[in-house]
């Protein structure tokens, strides 16, 4: 099989085409992103010298709407990795309905190597590079892997100093007093607990008889653990890139953020410390967490995670992927075949681009709802798609991901009737 990421990806739609009739033109068009642009991104340094980092940024379609996606910054990033993320946005965007193509942006950087001056020219060179490219009815960028709302904001600044006009649309993600959203920071975990919320109950399983696990104790994986803590479900492991932790009684989340938080000095942009230090509990690694005899299993890193390498290790009943591409297309089939249920990314981390949508809307409307609001339409929006395609899964029998892929691309090839 292919290493590629992308090659990869591919496979999840060629599955779903068994199942759907869509136009020749429409197919042919979606095995290839409309634009691939790589630039060089140099940074002076604070001690005077100069590197280049290596940036992308994918417009994989536009047909629904200009493109949407977010910009991440870690050392493995590279053309295929940024191709599938785009790929993925596509059928997020149809999945939920929201007028919106697929794009992906990343730079290949270690960000917690840089100081906040560092990062900041890192992140306006990078928006400079990309300008031309971008805009708030092109090509609009949010936040990913290791970006944050500040990153966000810096690059809205840059971008309107480069057009020399406020435009606030052309970034998402960004801090409520540069034009963010209410809900946003907290979009991409509540979005998924609403899956979660939808799905578990249809199997009759209650929260306090919900044993779960979550892999990536960043801030959507930290979020989704601490919603569904309040929410009564027994959460007994979380681990982040350094390893994690384990308590079958369950562990006290909020008390693990606190310590987490607390232990990141002022000056700090990154997170320095890991969830392993917390001695009382079992330490355990990021495999055998994945490995773990839990009710809920929710992968919330990077992708790749599960592959067919460990999918047989696997005791999870549910998979939520809060993470973009935690599950390859192998692993599918032997999890499939052991009667666990996927439930896809492209659905459960669409919470994020969500509300992204509706930041965009505030900022193009120049009015701003309250937190209430924003949370309302995000769960109405949640629900009604799980619920369409969980009956899309029934209907055609077939697992919630590809039910998934046959509902976004119906609405995919309705868009691009007006491109032939």
């Amino acid at each position: 099989m292919s290493n590629s990421l992308f090659a990869d990806a591919n496979i999840r739609l060629e599955r779903a085409l068994k199942y759907v009739q869509i136009s020749s033109y429409t197919e042919e068009k979606l095995k290839y992103p409309k634009s691939s642009l790589a630039v060089s991104v140099p940074v002076r340094m604070d001690d005077g010298s100069l590197k280049v980092y290596q940036g992308y940024r994918v417009m994989y379609n536009d047909s629904r709407g200009p493109g949407k996606g977010g910009v991440r910054y870690h050392p493995a990033v590279n053309l295929d990795e940024v191709q599938s993320l785009a790929f993925w946005m596509m059928f997020k965007c149809a999945v939920l309905n929201l007028p919106f193509g697929g794009a992906k942006g990343g730079i290949q950087v270690n960000p917690r190597e840089l100081s906040k001056g560092e990062l900041e020219r890192l992140s306006k060179n990078y928006i400079s590079a990309i300008a031309d490219y971008i805009g708030i009815d092109r090509d609009i960028l949010a936040p990913d892997v290791y970006t944050n709302e500040m990153i966000m904001g810096w690059m809205v600044e840059e971008y309107s100093n480069i057009t020399r006009k406020q435009s606030l649309g052309v970034v998402t993600g960004k801090p409520l007093t540069m034009g963010g959203s209410e809900g946003r920071s907290t979009a991409t975990a509540t979005g998924a607990f609403h899956v979660i919320q939808t799905i578990l109950p249809k199997f009759e399983q209650k929260p306090a008889d919900t044993t779960v696990a979550v892999q990536g104790f960043g801030n959507a994986g930290a979020q989704i653990a601490h919603l569904l803590y309040e929410a009564g479900y027994k959460v007994v492991a979380v681990s982040d890139s350094q390893g994690g932790i384990y308590c079958q009684g369950g562990l006290d989340i909020p008390s693990i953020r606190e310590y987490k938080n607390s232990t990141r000095t002022v000056k700090d942009v990154y997170c320095q410390e890991t969830v392993c230090d917390l001695r009382e509990n079992d330490v355990i690694s990021n495999q055998e967490l994945l490995s773990l005899d839990v009710d809920v299993l929710i992968p919330a890193a990077l992708e790749n995670q599960i592959t067919e390498e460990n999918a047989e290790d696997i005791k999870a009943k549910f998979i939520f992927e809060v993470a973009n591409g935690p599950v390859t297309s192998s692993a599918d089939l032997i999890l499939e075949e052991k009667g666990i249920r996927v439930i896809p990314d492209i659905l459960v981390n669409a919470g994020g681009v969500t509300v992204s949508h509706l930041e965009w809307v505030q900022n193009r409307n120049g009015m701003y709802w309250e937190l209430d609001k924003v949370q309302d339409k995000l769960k109405n929006a949640m629900v009604k798609e799980t619920e369409i395609i969980w009956k899309v899964a029934r209907e055609y029998d077939v697992s919630m991901r590809t039910a998934a892929y046959i509902h976004s691309l119906k609405r995919l090839d309705d868009a691009m009737a007006f491109d032939r």
